[in-house]
């Protein structure tokens, strides 16, 4: 069986994790966790990070960054996990769900001001398969309405946006990627351009904290002391270690939010290796984009005997590029769907569907609007994931194209 995911060992995790076991601190915020935070930094140009729990929890501390209060209204995609909507709930917000795009399943910039009240106060892009939103229009509306966005870059790490322009909403310049013509300002790392986002180091990322993990952005320097705060169990802990203060205690709301030092030494061995981990899942990426062209283009609609669309391929704006988190297929039913997954799994390889609407779950249905969101659940009837991760082989891609290839011989 090909599974869908397995996660990958550069082979320097347990040394580093036998390393920050006798350095004789475990409980965060050592060496292995200032040295992620300032590797995030340099490489991206993030103004401040901070290693958390999960990428759950660092959309929490998001949330309660917002600052938010009863009847303040959020703007969340419908098509994502239910962490990027339940951190704000969480806070007391009312979450507004946006519906995705037509081409992708990214929200929907262009539908975003109809939603907008003056009780709205935060806007939450999801960049889904690690793939940006429009942020330029996003920003646009941000600064229009004097509102907050909060970037749910979980999928995101390594991936970047294409501006028109070359500056962020808050004056600072981004840096282009290592080894991609890195001219100053060419491109802006997603988790750059919003007030504050969250990534994700869970297993099933491009890169993990030993199967669970997550880290903070903040962009804007207004957020930056309450962020630690809030990190440190609602103390100032960390300006005391700091020499700043000369005692510290209890001045805010706050959680658990720092991990150990065992999982940021495990994180550190994938962040030493993230050059290496993308080139092999963007070589992955673009043999199955190549192979599934041709399959499509053989039983695409065509000539006087038009067929139905096998299936669409995952679509990369202009404005974006691609971090390989994964590779999807968009068939035009559920039911067809639920054939080719079976097929696939007969034949050994474990595809998988993604997000189910959560406009329409069992939790929060009776709390809609009413509004129809068709994109969102037209993704949650008809996307499917392929196998895609580091230690999957181009020989396996191939199988598994194969495998398409002969089902739609079989069934167009």
């Amino acid at each position: 069986m090909i599974n869908f995911n397995q996660p990958h060992l550069t082979g320097k995790e347990a040394h580093y994790m036998y390393e920050a076991v006798y350095a004789g601190k475990l409980s965060g915020n050592g060496t292995f966790t200032k040295r992620c935070q300032s590797r995030f930094e340099e490489r991206y140009g993030f103004r401040k990070t901070l290693l958390t729990t999960s990428g759950t929890d660092a959309l929490e501390m998001c949330a309660m960054l917002c600052d938010l209060h009863p009847g303040d209204e959020v703007i969340v995609p419908s098509y994502t996990f239910v962490s990027t909507a339940l951190a704000f709930l969480r806070e007391g917000a009312k979450v507004v769900f946006a519906d995705s795009m037509t081409r992708n399943p990214n929200i929907d910039a262009e539908t975003l001001e109809a939603l907008i009240t003056p009780r709205t106060r935060v806007i939450v892009p999801v960049h889904y398969a690690g793939v940006a939103c429009d942020m330029n229009a996003i920003m646009a509306l941000a600064q229009k309405y004097n509102l907050l966005v909060v970037e749910d870059a979980a999928q995101a790490i390594d991936s970047y946006y294409k501006p028109s322009t070359t500056s962020s909403h808050n004056g600072g310049e981004r840096f282009a990627p290592s080894g991609e013509n890195p001219r100053k300002g060419a491109m802006k790392p997603l988790g750059s351009i919003g007030h504050l986002a969250a990534f994700s180091f869970h297993e099933t990322k491009n890169i993990t904290a030993g199967g669970e993990g997550g880290l903070l952005v903040v962009n804007d320097e207004r957020f930056i002391r309450r962020a630690e705060i809030i990190w440190e169990k609602g103390t100032n802990r960390a300006e005391f270690f700091r020499g700043e203060v000369n005692k510290y205690g209890w001045v805010d709301m706050g959680s658990s939010f720092l991990p150990s030092e065992v999982n940021a030494a495990f994180l550190w061995a994938q962040l030493e290796n993230l050059d290496e981990i993308q080139a092999k899942r963007k070589a992955l990426w673009n043999t199955y984009y190549e192979r599934l062209s041709n399959t499509l283009a053989r039983f695409a609609p065509s000539g006087e005997n038009p067929r139905k669309e096998a299936f669409t391929l995952p679509d990369i704006p202009s404005y974006a590029t691609n971090n390989a988190h994964m590779f999807y297929l968009v068939l035009p039913s559920l039911d067809s769907r639920t054939a080719l997954i079976k097929y696939l799994k007969d034949n050994g390889v474990a595809a998988v569907f993604h997000y189910l609407s959560l406009h329409s779950s069992e939790f929060y249905q009776s709390r809609h609007d009413g509004r129809a969101l068709p994109q969102c659940d037209r993704y949650a009837d008809c996307l499917v994931r392929l196998p895609l991760f580091y230690d999957l082989k181009i020989e396996d891609v191939h199988h598994i194209c194969d495998l398409i290839d002969t089902y739609y011989q079989s069934v167009c």
